[in-house]
């Protein structure tokens, strides 16, 4: 069944489902000349949105918003629907620059000290893509941040999607850190991180925090599903202590086994599975 015929006989418009976003982006208030035809299904087709978003432009669901506000053509016309679908041959344009469907990759990264999770510094800071320009060809942007003093895993992909799910709040992705603190951890301390503490942007509570085996009890193993800003730094802090080393260990159910600092590997085709599972 064509699109056209599953509209129930009605002609789709430009205008469908895309008028609220296009109030939110200035260069989706232009006029479109050139609209696109519809496509029928066939078996090479992909969704324009899904084609964008490996293109590593951004995930899905924003590309959603980007073809509403008319910044996307397909063979130079502009695309405004919503399920619009393209094939290999196509040539797709974003914001004039020409998209190619990349190969998805997942590289893990053992972060050290003195680098900041960020593509680029205004003030020549070294940055963590130094580190893994060699991983790949494609545009890989790290999943979330890490202070530039704290170190361990931090991943980098060009999976939109996916990137998106690892850091929504709504997920809640666990992570595991090794705390280093500037005097012995009171147990005390202790017992109030694990029943909750009030932060100044709200109370929060940890999945478990212990001493480390057979290390002075100022060294704190913490695992939680936060990813609130420096959130590890602030619970300490509150309750007077000063974080010297903070390592994240665990991420996403990835660990550093046979990463040395410094040092990335690609993830394995189970490990990718694993992570697109969290949903």
């Amino acid at each position: 069944m064509s699109r056209s015929e599953s509209n129930n006989g009605r002609k789709p418009s430009g205008r469908q489902g895309g008028n609220f976003r296009k109030k939110s982006y200035a260069r989706g208030n232009a006029p479109i000349k050139k609209q696109a035809p519809l496509r029928s299904e066939g078996p090479q087709l992909i969704r324009l949105n899904k084609y964008v978003a490996n293109a590593g432009v951004c995930s899905r669901r924003e590309a959603d918003t980007y073809i509403a506000a008319g910044s996307v053509t397909v063979n130079g016309k502009t695309v405004t629907e919503m399920g619009y679908k393209v094939s290999p041959g196509d040539e797709v344009r974003f914001d004039g620059r020409l998209l190619k469907s990349e190969k998805k990759e997942y590289v893990l990264l053992n972060k050290p000290k003195n680098f900041i999770t960020t593509t680029r510094d205004e003030q020549g800071r070294r940055t963590v893509m130094e580190l893994i320009s060699r991983a790949s060809d494609s545009r890989l942007l790290p999943v979330g941040r890490l202070d530039r003093n704290t170190t361990g895993l931090l991943l980098f992909t060009n999976d939109g999607d996916l990137a998106k799910t690892l850091t929504h709040p709504r997920h809640g992705v666990r992570k595991i850190y090794h705390v280093e603190l500037d005097k012995i951890v009171k147990a005390s301390d202790l017992d109030k991180i694990r029943h909750g503490i009030e932060l100044e942007d709200g109370p929060v509570k940890v999945d478990e925090v212990s001493y480390i085996a057979d290390a002075p009890k100022r060294e704190v193993g913490i695992t939680l599903h936060s990813g609130r800003n420096r959130i590890v730094r602030r619970i300490f802090e509150h309750l007077g202590y000063e974080v010297v080393k903070l390592d994240r260990v665990v991420f996403a159910g990835l660990t550093k086994k046979d990463l040395p600092r410094g040092h990335w590997r690609h993830l394995t085709p189970q490990e990718v599975i694993n992570l697109k599972m969290i949903s």
